[in-house]
């Protein structure tokens, strides 16, 4: 898939040997874990936090069709990486829990999601996710993804253009 939708966030994403030593590791337990991801070129949102190994993940679009108003993507976490807090004022979320586990916070309200359950999450949830026990492999399915329908409780995030 050729990257467009996802083009607000090149300057949030690490670059260069980092970049590449990072979508290496994961297409080796990928590999390991039998999985092959859509074609083209994945996000490594740093979410312009500088801190990847806590804060960061890696983005495999499978589709973001605005038109017709989906979007599937998997969502790749190292162990203890986090997405940061956030909501969507507009975007409705289902995850599916590919391989691994996250600690999900919803709401200031943990829960622990295992490989083979799913979650909705409705508008204005605010939600973070971290690798728990090894790396997880999280599978969303939701309403389109718009750069301005991300609202993230980290302040230096907006700062930086995200929004």
């Amino acid at each position: 898939m050729k990257r467009t939708d996802g083009q607000w966030m090149l300057n949030f994403e690490i670059q260069g040997a980092e970049r590449e030593n990072v979508l290496s590791r994961a297409g080796e337990i990928l590999s390991r874990w039998g999985l092959v991801m859509p074609p083209g070129d994945p996000l490594t949102p740093h979410f312009g936090l500088n801190d990847y190994d806590r804060i960061g993940e890696i983005e495999y679009w499978v589709v973001n069709d605005r038109e017709n108003s989906y979007c599937g993507k998997f969502l790749f976490l190292f162990e203890n990486q986090r997405c940061p807090a956030h909501f969507h004022r507009i975007k409705h979320e289902t995850f599916f829990m590919i391989r691994g586990s996250v600690n999900m916070t919803v709401d200031c309200q943990d829960r622990l999601l295992r490989a083979g359950e799913t979650l909705a999450m409705p508008p204005l949830q605010r939600h973070t996710f971290a690798a728990i026990g090894g790396a997880a492999l999280i599978l969303e399915i939701s309403l389109p993804s718009m750069a301005n329908d991300n609202f993230f409780d980290d302040q230096r995030i907006g700062k930086s253009g995200i929004l």
